[in-house]
């Protein structure tokens, strides 16, 4: 039933089921529960994982070995019954590259009223999000762009006055370990130019 473990694992179970004393049948038990770890010894990682191989124990039983569990014995229409849906988030995202918190930070800057705190605020967000786009849109992007959607998203509240003070595209691109793929294709363009251009021909004397 749980191929991981093995036929043997399988018949060691089926043969504790048919054992009649019941102090027999719990030492045989303990007895697989050890064989099993020792079998996925990865489960080790997992919390609790002791539970988890009493619960495959009971499993690969069916749910039909007599035993005492020092945890509560699993029951078999929990196992299999269906979970219940999750709702999907239904939160509008203008800019999905910065992602809804970024959203969420910007549109609070609305009730700060320190001008102090709206400068860093800025500064720190501006550069943010060029990252964030420079991450999901490895390419070049005009300063300017950033500081419109940086002023879109907080509704007028922060206004970038020079967008040139934001870090380089290169810093942020070598930061994020990326090439600048404008400036490598741009080379590139450069050097198939130099190769096509025809050699002179020796003249024959």
């Amino acid at each position: 039933m749980l191929p991981e473990y093995g036929r043997n694992v399988q018949n060691m179970i089926a043969h504790a089921m048919e054992l009649e004393d019941t102090e027999e049948r719990n030492r045989a038990a303990r007895a697989i529960i050890e064989v099993m770890g020792q079998l996925n010894p990865h489960l080790r990682d997992v919390d609790d994982y002791r539970h988890k191989l009493w619960t495959h124990l009971f499993i690969m039983s069916d749910f039909n070995l007599d035993v005492e569990s020092p945890y509560e014995i699993p029951n078999k229409e929990s196992l299999v019954e269906k979970p219940q849906v999750m709702p999907y988030p239904k939160s509008k995202i203008r800019f999905g590259h910065y992602g809804q918190y970024t959203q969420k930070i910007l549109e609070g800057a609305l009730e700060m009223d320190s001008e102090d705190e709206k400068e860093f605020l800025t500064a720190q967000m501006g550069n943010f999000m060029k990252k964030q786009f420079l991450l999901h849109n490895n390419n070049a992007v005009e300063n300017t762009v950033i500081a419109e959607q940086l002023s879109e998203l907080s509704k007028g509240s922060l206004e970038i006055e020079n967008p040139e003070e934001l870090v380089s595209t290169n810093q942020v691109l070598k930061a994020l370990g990326i090439s600048n793929n404008n400036g490598n294709n741009n080379n590139q363009r450069r050097n198939n130019n130099n190769r096509n251009k025809k050699k002179p021909q020796k003249r024959r004397r």
